[in-house]
């Protein structure tokens, strides 16, 4: 590939492509979208603020572009899941499993989903991709429930409250940093706390939508 004018050709590869998304997320999950310029991530990457241009027209756009990545790790597990559940119960399990292992994967997942939720209205050109892909992370999760709900594994309940409580009890257990280590009396992300977190969440989701809880 040809490199722009003063642009290394290093700068314009794939390779380099991935390594601004993965510290791009990093920093919008910490400082938020307006706390991020883009010389802060070109500097943070070791690239010239042409190569990142490159690659990104704006922060808009590089913004989207990171969350629309965090969001397909989340749908690929979630479709994995769907596809491997026998029953609405194993469904639930193994929609709260997937997301939170593709939480703990990354730190900076949590955050960054936290602020995207009101930082960004999804109303410019450069967001439907990643709201496309959020719509359809929901869109698998309310249908999950829904079909529990018409086969009578589980409970009638309001669908989108759910989905709701469920975000709730994950992504934002998950962005709590100090606050949550402090609250739980250990690490968010130590493998213990993790473990039982899955525990919890599992078991009170089945609680409150199985049928027949055991």
């Amino acid at each position: 590939m040809a490199g722009k004018v003063g642009t290394d050709e290093s700068e314009v590869s794939p390779s380099t492509r991935e390594k601004i998304l993965e510290t791009a997320e990093s920093l919008f999950a910490r400082f938020g979208f307006a706390g991020v310029g883009m010389r802060a991530v070109a500097d943070s990457v070791g690239v010239s603020k042409s190569a990142l241009f490159h690659h990104f027209t704006s922060k808009r756009e590089l913004f989207a572009a990171v969350l629309e990545r965090s969001l397909l790790e989340f749908d690929a597990r979630l479709a994995a899941a769907d596809a491997r559940a026998r029953n609405a119960r194993e469904r639930v399990e193994l929609f709260v499993v997937g997301v939170i292992d593709a939480l703990v994967e990354n730190p900076a997942r949590a955050p960054l989903l936290l602020r995207s939720l009101f930082e960004v209205d999804y109303d410019e050109p450069a967001d439907q991709a990643a709201n496309n892909v959020l719509q359809r992370v929901i869109a698998r999760v309310a249908a999950g429930l829904e079909q529990g709900m018409v086969s009578g594994e589980l409970r009638r309940v309001p669908v989108q409250h759910t989905v709701q409580t469920l975000i709730g009890m994950t992504v934002f257990h998950f962005a709590t940093g100090e606050f949550g280590d402090e609250l739980l009396g250990a690490p968010l992300y130590s493998a213990t706390e993790i473990r039982r977190r899955k525990e919890h969440v599992i078991d009170f989701i089945e609680r409150a939508l199985c049928a027949r809880p055991d």
